[in-house]
């Protein structure tokens, strides 16, 4: 068999994997020809982060708006959406709480990383107040945003958007699937983009391996250990106890039950995929299948604690590394950006790193630092699957219980 086609057989995040592995060892071999490493090498990772660049705006805006207009049922299923929707915003702000309030607290232990001065990019909005920033998050033109990349811009336009074509119904079906459409062309450029991820994450990585050595290495453990961290904490005081309180259901029995949908999800990196066991696990805890399948198919789509959580955590840690003295308003823009991303999401290989290209560069974090991250995505992904999982799963089983007890006292 060709080369080539060996190739294409290797999935791309074993693909990254081996560009990361690749890139360490070039970067110790390369460690006195930092010249020749910024010259050859760097420039074709910079063409990578600015394909990045250009897809990111159109992304969030598809992605955010597509989010919106899927929950166009929710009003006929009344109570049962609402509380949907009310837990799965209550387990993501605890999310991305938690996100940072860990690695703020531990980054004076951690071994950063060093990035060279140069590449560090001014922090938006340092010095604004809090109210000026959220003045801020409001556009006057609906052009300027996607030109100048503000962010937080476009996400508002697509909320506003969003909720537009829900409310204006049938009328709005041709608005509704040109959008549709829209976002499947953007995520299959996405796709194209992520073809290149090994090669720009391999001339991304080196020169920062070149600068660092193999310190690198205890860098990366220390966040993934920090993200697991975070996700079991997660877990153990968030889900289970609202199983526990609000399910009336034993956190013990309900893992046990949904041992099958996580361990599928654990090797498969995919809620998605997963929902056939999800669905069949909470229904053996007694619930029915018409409520586990919306709310579970819901979260799927809109509830990613587990992005929202890897998202804040590599933010203040690769800020620490760039020497970033992060303020409260910055604080306060990573937790809403990571918040929008565990909702926007999109469910393909390299969803997760175009939000976080848009993060970095929203607090003067240097885009290459994506690259840093990028090689242990697989590894922290397998956790982030699972958690989603588990709070989908959650959710249902809260929702059965008091859609019943409404029902019973009605």
């Amino acid at each position: 068999m060709p080369l080539t086609q060996k190739l294409k057989k290797i999935h791309l995040t074993q693909q990254i994997v081996i560009a990361f592995v690749l890139a360490i060892v070039a970067g110790c071999l390369l460690q006195d020809h930092s010249e020749f490493v910024n010259a050859f090498i760097k420039p074709f990772g910079t063409i990578f982060l600015n394909l990045l660049k250009f897809i990111v705006a159109p992304l969030v805006l598809l992605s955010i708006v597509v989010g919106i207009i899927s929950t166009k049922n929710l009003s006929s299923l009344g109570k049962i959406g609402f509380y949907t929707l009310v837990y799965f915003m209550f387990t993501t702000v605890l999310a991305t709480v938690l996100g940072l309030l860990i690695p703020t607290a531990l980054k004076g232990w951690l071994p950063l990383i060093k990035i060279p001065e140069a590449n560090v990019a001014a922090p938006v909005s340092q010095n604004f107040s809090l109210v000026e920033q959220i003045v801020d998050f409001f556009p006057n033109n609906p052009i300027a945003p996607f030109y100048s990349a503000i962010m937080i811009q476009v996400i508002v336009i697509a909320v506003v958007f969003g909720v537009a074509i829900v409310h204006v119904g049938a009328n709005a079906e041709p608005v509704r699937n040109l959008v549709l459409s829209l976002n499947e062309v953007v995520q299959k450029i996405l796709k194209y983009i992520m073809c290149l991820a090994p090669i720009g994450i391999f001339c991304m990585l080196t020169p920062v391996v070149v600068n660092n050595g193999p310190y690198v290495l205890g860098s990366l453990a220390a966040v993934i250990a920090m993200a697991y961290g975070c996700f079991l904490i997660h877990a153990l005081v968030v889900y289970l106890p609202c199983i526990r309180l609000l399910g009336r259901y034993s956190p013990l029995e309900f893992l046990k039950r949904m041992q099958p949908a996580l361990i599928f999800a654990f090797s498969s990196d995919s809620s998605v995929a997963t929902l056939p066991y999800s669905i069949k696990s909470t229904e053996k805890m007694g619930g029915k299948r018409d409520i586990g399948s919306f709310v579970l198919s819901l979260g799927a789509t809109i509830n990613m604690d587990g992005v929202a959580i890897y998202l804040c955590v590599s933010a203040v840690f690769m800020a620490a590394c760039c020497g970033i003295v992060l303020t409260p308003g910055m604080y306060l823009s990573i937790a809403f950006m990571a918040t929008v991303a565990s909702i926007g999401t999109p469910g393909i290989p390299g969803g997760s790193l175009a939000f976080m290209t848009m993060l970095f560069a929203y607090v003067g974090i240097p885009v290459e630092c994506v690259a840093v991250v990028a090689g242990i995505d697989r590894i922290i992904d397998m956790g982030r699957t699972v958690m989603s999982v588990v709070g989908d799963a959650s959710c249902a089983v809260i929702v059965q219980r008091m859609v019943s007890r409404k029902a019973k006292n009605a």
